[in-house]
């Protein structure tokens, strides 16, 4: 702001005040103002009616809330009232029992010492002694007061160590204030290494001109430090599905005393199939059982078992093994458990994958040769461990139907006819097997012949097993037995020799032939098709000839035999003979074959001068064999004019003359 600028304003303020003063307190202004005519003030009007002076009457609803209202706060203030006569009168209640009534004994529970003295760990199937005392620090005695000790399963009296001691009663009289009761007990516990067993210690008594038993209790818990009996299992903790395991189990004693009548009890898995035991195994409450008897201070009892487990790759399955006694002598199961022992075992893969294909191919759980076949077999391996295995032995036998020795072949393996092996180890196979690192794969391959049908003509439902045996050892793993093995089996079914002949009849028609011969064009020529089934070894089920007519040829409607179900289709042509079932052995060894025959008639077209036009065409016979569960398809040649195999017929009657 400019020096004096201040002082300017304030004169000019005052100038405008002073003007204004002398404007409002002036005469010069009067004659100026206009005279404005008065109004006269009229009563003012109100806005609402005169129905507000009126006592509004009462709507129903609004005296129903305040009804409702006051039973409201009337049953509040009951209930105010019953909650501090229900307080007042427990307060009273509590206040008599306590210092007038019952409550007023001078006996608690709570005044009752009892103090056990002992070893905190004891020595399973020892005797072992606790000293018991009982304090009443009580105003009132203690009457009829008994101390009542409840034992751990598979206590013993130290006296008789045959004797069950579930519990003990010991009588203490009447226990006076400030009285003092004293004692020792004596049992022989029994429990597993590192377990802990509770002992229950109650004190009953009763009080004066009272009926009621009251009782003070307390626990003593000890630690078995060792075992009268030890468990020393011997067994794989891997192996391969179905592949045989054993178990050897050492019970020994270490026990001052005999540990009479023991038991091992072993439940195991699923899976887990018992297939040997010694001593004999019997059947307990829980899994199998042994009686072992008695068992004298360092004594050992040993029991072994064989089985199979099976299972996936990877599962792990738990074996438990139990020793103990039991508390009466017909019992089937333990009663005290004085040694427990879990036997893990891993199911893992072969340690020799083995898979076996014939003729080429990977044929699975069964495959299907035919009589005088040649079998190519081979055997590839593999090496499954992650370390090498050393030794191996790869056996290969065959079992069923009689094999030839003679047409059995192989380059690298040796064929031992006394019981039909093939063998490949080491020295056959100039020390390939000798050593295989992890991963090492190989095949072996031998040819046999099957046997032909004549040979197998009195066999039903031949077949073969292949089964493939592998052996070998495994270094530097803990835990897994030296000696390893794996298997692989290979079920080999030979089909039933089927045989479907077709064959045209002239001269030994059975229906009686007519028209000329060798067949005229333009006449008829009748003809009997003769369709003959042998069936060697297994039973064909589902049997069906079918044939088709050309359309020279005429379906005469006659069939032999009678009882064959034989159709014909005119509208395309097609013969149908269902056979059903056929026998194995029909038509082989002297028997008769299944045959069936139609009657047709030719009648050949001057186009067909000069040839041998089919009589019967497409003949295909399809069944199942039953043995196998393969689906089989036979098929004869089409008959033609030329009948050669009709006795009588000469071969200048096989063309078609003008």
């Amino acid at each position: 702001m400019l020096p004096g600028e201040s002082e300017r304003r304030e004169r000019e303020e005052e100038q405008k005040i002073q003007r204004l003063r002398e404007a409002m307190y002036s005469r010069k202004l009067e004659p100026l103002i206009k005279e404005k005519p008065r109004r006269e003030l009229e009563e003012t009007k109100p806005l609402i009616g005169e129905e507000w002076m009126r006592e509004e009457p009462l709507l129903q609803r609004s005296t129903i809330a305040p009804q409702r209202i006051r039973i409201t706060r009337v049953l509040a203030r009951w209930a105010v009232y019953a909650a501090i006569a229900f307080f007042v009168g427990a307060a009273g209640f509590f206040a008599y029992y306590f210092f007038l009534g019952g409550g007023s004994t001078p006996v608690s529970p709570g005044n009752i010492d009892i103090s056990v003295s002992g070893p905190l760990q004891v020595s399973s199937g020892s005797p072992t002694e606790l000293q018991i005392a009982v304090v009443n620090r009580n105003r009132a005695a203690l009457e009829l007061a008994d101390l009542v000790i409840t034992y751990p399963a598979g206590t013993r009296s130290p006296v008789d160590l045959s004797t069950d001691l579930p519990s003990q009663r010991i009588s203490l009289g009447n226990i006076e204030p400030g009285g003092r009761r004293q004692g020792t007990v004596s049992a022989v516990f029994a429990g597993v290494e590192g377990d802990r067993a509770a002992i229950k210690i109650e004190l009953e008594y009763r009080l004066a001109n009272a009926s009621a038993i009251f009782a003070a209790t307390t626990n003593y818990q000890v630690v078995f430090s060792s075992s009268p009996i030890s468990l020393a299992i011997d067994g794989n903790s891997e192996t391969v599905s179905g592949q045989p395991m054993e178990f050897k189990i050492t019970l020994a004693s270490n026990a001052d005393s005999v540990v009479k009548d023991v038991l091992l009890n072993v439940h195991v898995p699923f899976g887990f199939t018992f297939s040997y035991a010694n001593p004999q195994v019997e059947k307990g409450d829980d899994g199998s059982l042994w009686a072992l008897g008695d068992i004298p201070p360092g004594g050992k009892k040993v029991v072994t078992i064989r089985g199979v487990l099976r299972g996936e790759q990877g599962d792990e399955r738990v074996f438990r093994f139990k020793a103990g006694t039991r508390k009466e002598a017909e019992d089937k199961k333990l009663n005290a458990v004085l040694a427990d022992y879990a036997h893990r075992v891993t199911v893992s893969r072969p340690f020799l994958g083995l898979a076996i294909s014939l003729n080429k191919a990977n044929v699975g759980g069964s495959a299907v040769v035919a009589p005088g076949e040649t079998a190519n077999v081979t055997i590839a391996w593999e090496n499954n461990l992650s370390t090498e295995v050393t030794d191996a032995v790869i056996v290969a036998r065959l079992s069923g139907i009689a094999i030839d020795g003679a047409s059995v072949h192989s380059s690298d393996g040796f064929y031992r006819s006394t019981d039909n092996v093939i063998l490949w180890d080491k020295t056959t196979t100039r020390g390939a097997l000798a050593n295989l690192p992890a991963g090492a794969k190989g095949t072996f391959t031998f040819t046999f012949q099957i046997p032909s049908s004549e040979a197998l003509a009195d066999i039903r439902n031949p077949s073969l097993s292949l089964s493939v045996h592998a052996a070998g050892k495994r270094v530097s793993e803990r835990g897994v037995p030296e000696s390893l093995q794996a298997t692989a089996v290979q079920n080999i079914k030979l089909a039933s020799d089927l045989q479907l002949i077709a064959q045209g009849l002239y001269y030994s028609n059975p229906f009686g032939s007519s028209g000329p011969m060798p067949p005229k064009a333009n006449s008829e020529t009748t003809y009997a098709l003769v369709f003959s089934v042998t069936n060697t070894t297994n039973r064909i089920t589902d049997a069906v000839v079918s044939a088709t007519l050309p359309p020279y040829v005429r379906w005469v409607g006659i069939y032999s035999p009678s009882n064959e179900k034989i159709t014909f289709n005119q509208s395309d042509s097609t013969m149908r003979w269902e056979l059903g079932t056929i026998d194995q052995g029909v038509g082989v060894g002297g028997a008769l074959p299944r045959q069936a025959a139609i009657a047709v008639g030719f009648t050949p077209s001057t186009s067909q001068i000069g040839q041998q036009p089919i009589l019967i065409r497409n003949v295909v016979l399809k069944g199942k064999d039953e043995a196998t569960g393969v689906s089989v398809t036979r098929a004869a040649e089409d008959i033609t004019s030329d009948i050669s195999g009709d006795p009588g017929f000469s071969a200048a009657n096989a063309t078609v003359v003008r």
